[in-house]
């Protein structure tokens, strides 16, 4: 499913985030300390190899909210942006600090000249944030951010899982129309 506002095509796709070969920038849910984990963090460091960490190691620690820039590595992505999405229920107020991850994220896209970008459901996975309340916090906070910028025409979600993907097309349809 797609979507167009102002210049910018929103869409959503099922798949992995690491195989992203069309896109300049992928996001990755880090943890605080930028290393390898679980879920997307995990899988995008292992893709991308060692070189990730080692460039993540001196822009640690992280705070919720927080957005940082790397290389990609050896991913098909010149970069990687990193957010810190809030652990529900612990991070508070935790969906500003969702919409903070999205915003922040694509200002940095933006000063860093990046035409496209593609993110996982931040804070959904172990992080705990239910997949409606998340998703329709990114698309308004998406929505909000759109008419600053000059440079990205492209926002992808690429999701895991029938439900995920059901999910954020319901909220993107109800946030763009």
């Amino acid at each position: 499913m797609k979507k167009y506002f102002s210049g910018v095509t929103i869409e959503c796709k099922s798949g992995d985030i690491t195989e992203q070969k069309d896109i300049t920038a992928v996001v990755n849910a880090a943890n605080a300390q930028l290393r390898s984990g679980g879920g997307v963090a995990g899988a995008l460091h292992r893709a991308a190899g060692p070189g990730l960490e080692e460039e993540c190691r001196p822009l640690a620690p992280i705070k919720p909210g927080e957005a940082v820039i790397t290389g990609g590595h050896n991913l098909p992505n010149r970069y990687v942006i990193h957010c810190l999405g809030p652990v529900y229920g612990v991070d508070k107020p935790e969906e500003k600090y969702l919409a903070d991850c999205y915003r922040n994220a694509l200002r940095l896209a933006e000063e860093s000249q990046i035409d496209s970008l593609a993110f996982p459901a931040l804070s959904t996975g172990a992080f705990g944030y239910p997949m409606e309340e998340a998703s329709e916090i990114a698309f308004r906070t998406i929505k909000e951010v759109i008419p600053e910028l000059k440079e990205i025409k492209l926002i992808r979600f690429v999701l895991r899982g029938g439900q995920a993907i059901e999910i954020h097309q319901q909220f993107m349809e109800k946030v763009f129309g």
